[in-house]
């Protein structure tokens, strides 16, 4: 009897399970306030249109904050997280119902008993960028341009294997679509995209990502094709440069042999003052002249260059206080100061993130 009490215990538990490992069951989350001061004054307190992180003008808010439930025992995973913050109001705007609510829901499953082989499924953060919702795990304080209008989340299925040492690992995605839970109406095709990662050393992290669909209801759906490759370098040990560069294009029409561009470089390098203190510089540029997904209604469409300098203040490994001061400057005036039309936009960003 007693052994058939254990046997039935360790079924309960799942120890005995596939991967012989007990579940482990985590509950973590994560807050981040912030306060932004627009140089431009936008009267309706909204940064630039492209801007989806830390928009609010003027006003102390929350941009992003999660509760996050994880389960593990080697053969399935899952995760739950639900947010809140003015990045999901701008994110999510048109997601229906609770979904506007939902940060990451997803499940999978281990394929292989010896091989590093996932099949997952649901809603997860994008494979493309490397600058996540997560502000606390980025160099600097708000994202990049071309990190705002790519997505920050899909949902799917993907199949993901790595290595047993860790340094490549390959991805396969099936879509809903372009940052969407639920497919667009009208649109029957689905999308999918590639990632491929990896880190030859602790210290180097190099990534392809890509993403083919389409945009559009079916009778007149376009064509988009994306890339984004990125290196990671943390060439000693307080200074590291990232360098990334997007290329898109999307057809005029459809079946049309025409096409529109995007293209993005972007550069950071961030150098650690000591153990509490960091500084990371940004510069980047963003070209997208016919209107794919930042649209403007002048000659030369958007073209911007980016700066951003940030200062960092850990006061304990799992909080950050961050002020970030950041000037676009456009080849068109495409900004708006005192009514007027202007080719540059600044501004100063405070924030205070903590993870638990």
């Amino acid at each position: 009897m007693k052994k058939l009490l254990l046997l039935a215990a360790a079924l309960t538990t799942g120890s005995i399970a596939y991967g012989q490992e007990k579940p482990k069951i985590r509950v973590t989350g994560y807050l981040e306030t912030y306060f932004g001061y627009d140089f431009n004054k936008p009267t309706d307190n909204n940064r630039p249109g492209f801007v989806y992180s830390h928009n609010r003008h003027n006003e102390m808010n929350l941009n992003l904050g999660f509760i996050k439930g994880n389960y593990e025992n080697g053969r399935i995973r899952a995760n739950l997280a639900v947010m809140a913050g003015t990045y999901a109001n701008a994110n999510l705007a048109a997601e229906p119902g609770v979904l506007k609510n939902v940060f990451e829901a997803n499940a999978g499953l281990k394929l292989s008993r010896n091989a590093n082989l996932w099949l997952d499924a649901g809603i997860f953060s994008s494979h493309i960028g490397f600058e996540s919702a997560i502000s606390k795990d980025c160099w600097v304080l708000t994202r990049n341009i071309s990190s705002e209008n790519t997505p920050y989340y899909e949902s799917g299925t993907k199949l993901t294997y790595g290595t047993n040492d860790g340094k490549f690992t390959v991805a396969g995605f099936y879509l809903n679509g372009w940052q969407r839970m639920t497919r667009q109406d009208g649109n029957s095709q689905p999308a999918g995209g590639l990632q491929l990662t990896w880190k030859p050393t602790a210290t180097i992290t190099v990534n392809y990502s890509n993403y083919l669909g389409t945009e559009g209801a079916d009778s007149v759906r376009v064509q988009r094709f994306y890339h984004n490759v990125y290196g990671i370098f943390q060439l000693t040990e307080k200074f590291g440069v990232t360098v990334g560069f997007d290329y898109g294009t999307q057809e005029k029409e459809k079946g049309s042999n025409e096409i529109n561009v995007v293209l993005s470089p972007v550069a950071i390098a961030q150098y650690k003052i000591s153990g509490n203190w960091a500084v990371a510089g940004r510069v980047e540029y963003y070209e997208d002249k016919n209107g794919v997904f930042i649209s403007t209604g002048t000659a030369n469409g958007f073209k911007t260059t980016g700066y951003s300098l940030n200062l960092d203040y850990a006061p304990i490994s799992n909080a950050v206080i961050r002020l970030e001061g950041k000037l676009y400057d456009s080849k068109d005036r495409i900004f708006t100061r005192d009514l007027n039309a202007v080719n540059h936009n600044a501004a100063l960003t405070a924030s205070f993130a903590v993870s638990f």
